[in-house]
């Protein structure tokens, strides 16, 4: 990390309450010269409108994708030792060292669509703490993950993807969500890894201890991110405010991305209007969630193993929309008949 840039929690909120918006006139340009292109109207249905959004966001009407940049964050959790994951602890230093050797499926995605791609491993020799014991987090150390969160960012990327691996951030999430959302552990907690069905009993009732022992993380998006949270979900979280200050569109990942995201649009509602769902993840609770955010995914194909890879994915899917509005010819330009 290079600095720390939240301080404390107050320095966080002045952020969330100073977000640029969407740039109107590019916007709609950008619907203009849709309605202009040579195709039907709506033809190409739920890519206009992605490729009208992203416009909005970047300040042109014929906006083009040449720098998108992934960044996946690592982080340890202490309420792993409970035993809420198929795999040990471990498994996140050695992941990230596969990131770094270019051995992991996000690495190929990424290599795919032309996207930089980012390792930012949070202190892994201290975990968290154990949630149900106490507060995940001190506020010094959320902030010092939302600072890391918030440097990772690359300013001259036109595109950000977040990822994370953290053995036990299933949990976090789960948790993270309960608590903003309402509705208890059951309606939020999966199988993560591939728990078995005791595994997955006794990891809810862990979600539910965690909830009884931080009311005050209810409905408070950076409380919960403190109580339940791992320094890799904030960082999400800082790198997606980040992200909105440098009016760069984000691509949301899965479940434990989303779960981040949702803290800073409970902090201040319209946080997140800079970014897409990516996709739909096999975690059970992610289109609640997703329900919860008014995100509709842009793909859906029962992926569930995080790192980035599902919203890396779904670069193709937005490079497309931005290239048929920036590049298609209109009516006049091709010398077709509009209707």
């Amino acid at each position: 990390m290079s600095h720390l840039y939240f301080g404390d929690l107050a320095s966080v909120r002045t952020a969330l309450s100073s977000l640029p918006s969407v740039d109107s006139v590019a916007l709609g340009a950008a619907a203009e010269r849709n309605a202009q292109l040579t195709k039907p109207p709506q033809a190409l249905g739920q890519l206009e409108g992605l490729a009208i959004w992203y416009a909005g966001w970047r300040g042109t009407a014929q906006p083009t994708i040449t720098a998108p940049q992934v960044v996946i964050f690592a982080g340890n959790h202490g309420v792993a030792a409970r035993g809420v994951s198929a795999f040990p602890p471990e498994v996140t230093v050695q992941m990230v060292a596969n990131f770094n050797a270019g051995g992991a499926a996000v690495n190929q995605l990424a290599r795919t669509f032309g996207a930089k791609l980012d390792v930012v491993a949070l202190e892994l020799e201290r975990p968290t703490d154990d949630f149900t014991q106490t507060a995940a987090m001190t506020e010094a150390d959320l902030c010092a993950a939302l600072s890391a969160g918030w440097d990772a960012v690359d300013p001259d990327a036109d595109l950000l993807v977040t990822g994370e691996m953290g053995i036990g951030n299933t949990t976090s999430a789960a948790a993270i969500a309960a608590a903003l959302f309402g509705g208890g552990a059951e309606a939020w907690t999966g199988r993560g890894t591939g728990v078995d069905d005791a595994a997955l009993r006794a990891k809810t009732e862990i979600v539910n201890e965690g909830l009884a022992r931080h009311p005050q993380a209810n409905g408070d998006g950076l409380e919960a991110l403190r109580c339940f949270g791992g320094r890799e979900v904030a960082a999400m979280a800082g790198a997606i405010l980040r992200a909105r200050h440098l009016r760069i569109p984000v691509i949301l990942d899965g479940f434990i991305c989303c779960a981040a995201a949702s803290a800073l649009e409970k902090a201040q509602p319209g946080a997140l209007d800079h970014t897409v769902a990516g996709h739909l993840s096999a975690e059970t609770a992610h289109r609640r969630l997703l329900d919860e955010l008014g995100k509709i995914p842009l793909l859906s194909l029962d992926m569930r193993l995080g790192e980035g890879s599902g919203g890396t994915l779904a670069i193709g899917v937005l490079k497309g929309a931005v290239n048929c509005l920036s590049g298609m010819a209109t009516f006049a330009e091709a010398g077709v008949s509009g209707s």
